[in-house]
């Protein structure tokens, strides 16, 4: 296999191994943008990553078919194509299989451009990837940036990575001494305006939910690089070409936005009510919602660790 012998150098390398996923796919620049972020610390950095663009896929998985692991030239790491979902790269990538014998210590599935706050991380490729890293005993982190088209550029995907990186390196420090909580994985999600974030904050999954409806159209969508198109209104844009014509009685459907539903007050500590007010929200997940067992522990964790990062 191509990289074998990089991969045979990183069993006994002594520096902590960092696995990159996402759901945008391998180029994906929030990806790129953490990796570069993760070689520059000078961690063993690993990337299983989907060939294409699998946003929205929530844990969908592989099953019935092979997967294909294409090497791709990453500087400073050791990369793969995988034809599979962000939950199939995440479960490969910390088998051992793919990196010959090497297990990461920690996987990050991520920059996504767009959040993932309250009920959208159940449709959540991206927190899929952290989740099943989860699932594997793997400590993970799910790292999303709250997108908005008229305000993001790339750029903000580059400082976002700048921003987590206190925050990775302090979990990095917790699985190093084997004191991260094996109970949870973290859900981060980071404000528009990176550069003036007010620092970390653990919170609650919140019930936060942008509805859609469904109007019935002429056009077939085409398939766009999300980091190219989150929260853009692409009505009336596209061009049909290159799809299959309709067959007799067939009929398109196309998902539209209705209504955001505004979350719900409770105590002001959910996940998207810190980001909204500037924080970077860190939200401790279990296999299906958050985990409140663990929010005093990781609050103690953060203020001792990380109070004096930003």
């Amino acid at each position: 296999m191509a990289n074998e012998m990089d991969c045979k150098a990183t069993i006994a390398d002594k520096r902590p191994a960092v696995l990159v996923t996402n759901d945008d796919g391998i180029d994906a620049p929030g990806l790129r943008f953490l990796v570069a972020q993760l070689v520059a610390a000078r961690y063993v950095v690993l990337v299983s990553a989907p060939d294409k663009d699998y946003s929205a896929v929530s844990h969908g998985i592989t099953w019935r078919r092979a997967m294909k692991a294409k090497p791709v030239e990453i500087e400073g790491a050791i990369a793969f194509a995988i034809s599979g979902t962000p939950a199939d790269c995440a479960s490969l990538g910390v088998s051992g299989k793919l990196f010959d014998g090497l297990v990461p210590d920690l996987v990050i599935s991520g920059i996504n451009n767009g959040d993932n706050c309250g009920y959208h991380i159940v449709y959540s490729g991206t927190v899929a990837g952290a989740r099943e890293a989860f699932f594997c005993g793997v400590p993970s982190l799910a790292i999303s940036h709250h997108w908005v088209g008229s305000k993001s550029t790339v750029d903000d995907l580059k400082l976002t990575a700048e921003a987590c990186m206190p925050l990775i390196n302090a979990v990095l420090y917790e699985v190093k001494n084997k004191s991260f909580p094996e109970g949870c994985f973290l859900n981060v999600n980071v404000p528009t305006d990176v550069s003036h974030v007010k620092g970390f904050k653990i919170t609650k999954q919140g019930k936060f939910l942008m509805r859609s409806g469904w109007e019935q159209t002429t056009v077939d969508m085409p398939t766009l690089e999300s980091y190219q198109t989150a929260n853009i209104s692409t009505a009336n844009t596209s061009s049909s070409e290159g799809s299959a014509p309709l067959a007799e009685n067939e009929i398109l459907f196309e998902r539209v936005r209705t209504t955001i539903k505004n979350h719900e007050v409770e105590d002001g500590e959910t996940d998207i009510e810190a980001l909204m007010d500037g924080y970077i929200s860190v939200t401790p997940l279990g296999a299906l919602s958050c985990n409140l067992e663990t929010l005093p522990e990781l609050k103690t964790w953060l203020e001792q660790r990380l109070a004096s990062s930003l």
